[in-house]
């Protein structure tokens, strides 16, 4: 096998773990510093490049074959996180005050404000539900090698949604996907671990309801051919 060919699945899985890590660090800005956040934001903004890059076979072929409803609904969510990336790159140069403080763009602060929250929420969701349709593929490698019993595993995912859909009200969630507040509200008393851990059951949730609303789109094309 070509070596290249080798290393580029690696490449895939390094990127991805480095996304899915920096996703729940990026949303507790103040907790984590001003300058900290810009520089994982920027981090995160380059990975999502590579990403597309190393998935460029898969966009070259979005103007061939048929569109299932899987393939629709997988390439919308894409297309909604790439939307909420690049929203959030203009908005966040915009507010910066370290990594692009010398480009002095000012009188957009209020506008962008609103775009860099509502895009940091939506991008949370879009990219959690985007990781929950290759969820599949984190299953299999924890249950051959590691040998984890798929009913475990079941458990842990339900166990993990039902407390990330509390957690999604606890954080109020809602209310920033809606724009109903322009600041995230944070508790300065609370160990950062404790955001931490709500956070990663909120995207568990959204990455449960993607890998099994993808299973069912999956078995409905199934049926669907079987009915042909």
């Amino acid at each position: 096998m070509n070596r290249n060919k080798m290393k580029k699945p690696i490449a895939k899985r390094a990127v991805d773990f480095l996304m899915t890590a920096a996703l729940p660090l990026l949303m507790p800005y103040s907790l984590i510093g001003e300058a900290a956040h810009e520089w994982i934001g920027m981090g995160m903004f380059l990975l999502f490049a590579a990403h597309l890059v190393l998935n460029r076979k898969w966009i070259g072929s979005l103007g061939k074959g048929r569109w299932p409803a899987y393939r629709t609904v997988q390439t919308v969510i894409v297309a909604l996180c790439f939307l909420t990336m690049v929203g959030l790159m203009a908005s966040g140069t915009i507010l910066s005050n370290h990594l692009f403080s010398g480009l002095h763009i000012r009188g957009q602060n209020a506008p962008a404000r609103q775009v860099h929250m509502a895009g940091s929420f939506w991008g949370f969701v879009f990219m959690s539900l985007h990781l929950g349709l290759h969820w599949g593929m984190v299953l299999n490698a924890l249950r051959q090698p590691a040998g984890i019993q798929a009913w475990l595993l079941r458990v842990l995912g339900w166990l993990t949604a039902a407390y990330g859909a509390y957690a999604f009200f606890k954080r109020g969630f809602p209310d920033y996907l809606l724009l109903q507040t322009h600041f995230l509200f944070l508790d300065y008393e609370e160990p950062i671990l404790f955001f931490f851990l709500d956070y990663l059951t909120i995207m568990g949730l959204f990455i449960f309801c993607a890998h099994y609303g993808g299973r069912l789109l999956h078995r409905k094309k199934t049926i669907l051919k079987k009915d042909d």
